[in-house]
């Protein structure tokens, strides 16, 4: 009969367990490392706090804070220690006054008498979840690396012998000391936080070790929030599959669906691109507000512009967006681009399509995402596996790129990614007599067939409209068109 592998233990943070593939190996010791700051403490406590839950004995050991700043750590979570067996170490002046029930004080007793006092105390309770907070204080008692080692290992093969899962939380205060210790632990788990130029502070975790478990390797976002860690895992678009029919989804506007012989089809990706002022944002509630109208979920995330912008936009179109905010149809959200890390930005549109039913989704702008990264040349990688994502869904996404520069064929765009969309819409302005235009054409659709032409995109209070392929006019793209003549005639403009 061949052995039941047990359940894995899990932390209590769901999109840690999904890193983890379910949690962490039962009766292991793990090593939790970072900087100060960085929220090893509150992961430990979600960990016990996970422990209590499922109905077990849990152990905080506490060898640098006392249990009122402890108490403050949780308080400020909304937690409390109800069911967490918490020792501390006594004031100095305590020591030794009752050795059956205190841990003493590393500055006065010998490094033995620290790890006797842990090891007595947890036969005592015999929980399965230990925490070890932190190793910097046996490592300032051990005075050296070999005895340093001895003692991890002695604390190790204890608790391996009465079936506990171990977190030993370390700081990194002796970077030459970090190797020795990621050999000994089953698991190695790294927090990091990074600080940018500008904006809020980032963090991040990495599983760099666990054996036996095929974990989710790389970099992962998380926050610090009341309530806990939220870990945001990265993104694989190949794990998401899903069984798809090819639909065209029209816009509702002939002139527009016949650019497109049909329209925009589901599961593809869709670029708007152009400079500042040319409608892209229009054409994008050209399509919201089709969807809309059939009863579908659409997701908006505005990185430029305010949400109170963008509903005064869409109503002097004609296309009111406010009953399906209310309605719970059109999940609206402006994002601020120095306040969210991109592997929670991905995990949000995860989660508005797998659990909110979401049928298209609208980045507005990429500008705007790509200000939110922390390094752009991650940029492509982050927004390939969020469009293949999308993509298997069966979702239709619209991205809005504003390109620099005003009139012209020489415009810039912040990273050229057209070539991750399925359909590219080119929009542009151009001067004809005296007057500002706006003209608009298809550079790409993979999926079919579509116009090669370039037509005037015409905005007012009745909505989004294009005219008759603009055939007279040479050198659109460049800004200042010129006309040509037409059975012998001059034209007169579009």
């Amino acid at each position: 009969m061949k052995d039941v592998k047990p359940e894995p233990a899990t932390t209590g943070i769901a999109g840690l367990d999904d890193v983890l593939r379910g949690g962490l190996p039962q009766g292991r010791f793990f090593l939790i490392e970072g900087d100060p700051g960085v929220g090893k403490t509150t992961l430990a406590l979600q960990f016990l706090m996970e422990g209590v839950r499922r109905g077990e004995r849990v152990v905080y050991v506490t060898l640098s804070e006392t249990r009122d700043e402890l108490e403050a750590v949780v308080a400020s979570h909304g937690w409390t220690l109800d069911g967490i067996d918490v020792f501390e170490l006594p004031p100095p002046a305590a020591a030794g006054d009752d050795e059956h029930n205190t841990l003493f004080h590393p500055s006065e007793i010998e490094l033995a008498e620290t790890t006797k006092g842990v090891l007595a105390l947890c036969d005592r309770v015999k929980p399965r979840r230990v925490v070890l907070d932190s190793l910097s204080e046996i490592r300032l008692l051990a005075q050296n690396a070999l005895r340093y080692r001895r003692e991890v290992l002695s604390l190790k093969q204890h608790f391996a012998t009465r079936d506990a899962t171990v977190l030993m939380l370390d700081d990194r205060s002796s970077p030459t000391e970090k190797e020795r210790l990621e050999s000994i632990a089953h698991g190695v788990i790294t927090l990091e936080q990074l600080a940018p130029l500008y904006g809020a502070h980032r963090r991040r975790v990495r599983v760099t070790k666990l054996r036996g478990v095929d974990f989710r390797g790389g970099y992962h976002d998380f926050e610090i929030r009341r309530g806990g860690l939220r870990v945001f895992p990265r993104l694989v678009a190949s794990e998401h599959h899903k069984r798809l029919e090819h639909e065209a989804v029209p816009s509702g506007v002939a002139g527009v669906d016949a650019m497109l012989h049909g329209g925009l089809d589901r599961g593809t990706s869709t670029l708007l691109i152009g400079p500042a002022g040319t409608g892209k944002s229009s054409i994008a509630s050209l399509w919201m507000s089709a969807l809309l109208a059939r009863g579908e979920k659409v997701a908006l995330y505005a990185f430029d512009e305010s949400l109170g912008t963008m509903l005064v936009r869409s109503r002097s179109l004609g296309y009111p967006l406010e009953q399906h905010i209310t309605g719970g149809r059109l999940l609206a959200r402006q994002i601020d681009p120095a306040e969210i890390p991109p592997g929670e930005f991905a995990d949000e549109v995860r989660e508005a399509v797998e659990h909110k039913g979401v049928r298209c989704v609208i980045v507005d702008s990429l500008n705007g995402y790509l200000s939110a990264m922390p390094d752009e040349s991650f940029l492509l990688l982050q927004l390939h596996e969020l469009l293949t994502f999308l993509g298997q869904q069966g979702v239709l996404t619209m991205i809005v790129v504003s390109q620099t520069g005003m009139v012209g064929a020489n415009m810039n765009s912040p990273m050229d990614v057209s070539y991750l969309a399925d359909t590219v819409l080119l929009l542009r302005h151009f001067e004809a007599r005296g007057e500002l235009r706006k003209a608009i054409s298809v550079l790409k659709k993979r999926t079919g067939p579509h116009e090669n032409t370039i037509r005037e995109l015409l905005l007012s209070s009745r909505g989004v409209n294009v005219g008759e392929p603009l055939q007279r006019f040479q050198g659109i793209l460049t800004g200042v068109p010129r006309l040509e003549d037409v059975g012998g005639e001059r034209g007169h403009g579009p």
